[in-house]
């Protein structure tokens, strides 16, 4: 029972690791889209100024709802919708780069997809 519970810790900090990577990295990204889109060195941010301010606040919020329910412990579960809707936007973004010819681009997008599986799943089989 020991081991069980050590293993279950250590899977719990992993996912919070996890959930505060994928938090930063989402709430760098969406203020960088809506504050400073110029500086990015994507091309399709300057074929669409639009596109680029609703992601970013798509973005911010990713970042805000992978965490902060399962931070504060209020309606954590919202952090398992988050991680899903995670995984649909990053699926999107793989489709648009691969439409626009930029398949190269979307490893990133791949390592997202996986980090949010692994909060989603974390989090939903703690609260099974």
């Amino acid at each position: 029972m020991a081991t069980e519970q050590n293993t279950s810790k250590t899977m719990n900090i992993i996912v919070w690791i996890a959930q505060a990577l994928l938090a930063a990295i989402f709430i760098w990204a969406g203020s960088m889209k809506i504050f400073r889109p110029g500086s990015l060195p994507f091309p399709w941010i300057k074929d669409n100024p639009n596109l680029a301010l609703i992601t970013g606040i798509v973005d911010v919020l990713a970042g805000v709802g992978i965490i902060l329910p399962a931070l504060l412990r209020i309606k954590p579960q919202l952090t398992i919708y988050a991680a899903y809707g995670t995984i649909t936007l990053m699926v999107a973004a793989c489709i648009f780069h691969i439409s626009r010819g930029e398949a190269k681009d979307i490893g990133f997008n791949i390592f997202v997809i996986a980090l949010a599986i692994l909060i989603a799943w974390g989090r939903q089989k703690k609260h099974q």
